[in-house]
């Protein structure tokens, strides 16, 4: 997919610039080893899907072990001419939040001018799994951005609940509050299929 018509150049852009920069010296990698699958979760997933919320970092895991390079940091000037700096989170893991066992396999292939897939494959989560990533934390920008991804008609209620059931088989740790938190997003995911109609 690309990203949505609706998501900033100059964001995607730097967000480019950074995966050139992971995916460079992977072209050394003997090519039976590649390509190296990049999962992007997050802020940068959401708006790549929606265009809304430009976040300040990129989540990402990889499905090999990897040596980053140090200057994973770009600046830019987004629409309105104010500086920015996107950079890549190295403290980000997905062992933190709620996630299917499939998240990986299902993601979504992102295509960015530039980035060979056959070197860096640079994969977004799939909507319903972004929104599962979400429940375990929770906060106030959790619950913005799976309102966000059902406004955009990219998640359904039953599917959200259904696949973070799932996922929850496969938690460890405060599964009650994570149980509550399921039925939070879904009833969030509900109220905007009932104000459409849906």
């Amino acid at each position: 997919m690309r990203p949505d018509p609706k998501a900033r150049a100059d964001y995607v852009e730097a967000f480019r610039q950074i995966v050139a920069r992971i995916a460079a010296p992977l072209e050394q990698v003997p090519q039976f080893e590649l390509p190296i699958r990049m999962y992007v979760a997050g802020g940068a997933a959401l708006h790549f899907y929606t265009g809304e919320r430009v976040s300040r970092d990129v989540d990402a895991v990889f499905s090999r072990r990897i040596a980053l390079p140090d200057d994973l940091d770009v600046a830019y000037r987004d629409a309105d001419g104010a500086a920015r700096l996107l950079y890549f989170d190295r403290q980000y893991s997905d062992t933190l939040s709620l996630m299917h066992e499939d998240a990986h396999a299902d993601s979504v292939p992102l295509s960015l001018d530039g980035i060979d897939a056959g070197v860096l494959d640079v994969r977004l989560l799939a909507p319903l799994d972004l929104a599962v990533s979400k429940i375990s934390r929770f906060s106030e920008r959790d619950r913005s951005d799976i309102a966000s991804l059902a406004r955009h008609r990219l998640i359904g209620s039953a599917g959200l609940r259904q696949r973070a059931q799932q996922a929850l088989a496969g938690y460890v740790g405060s599964i009650d509050r994570v149980r509550g938190s399921i039925e939070l997003a879904c009833r969030i995911v509900e109220d905007g299929e009932v104000r459409r109609g849906n």
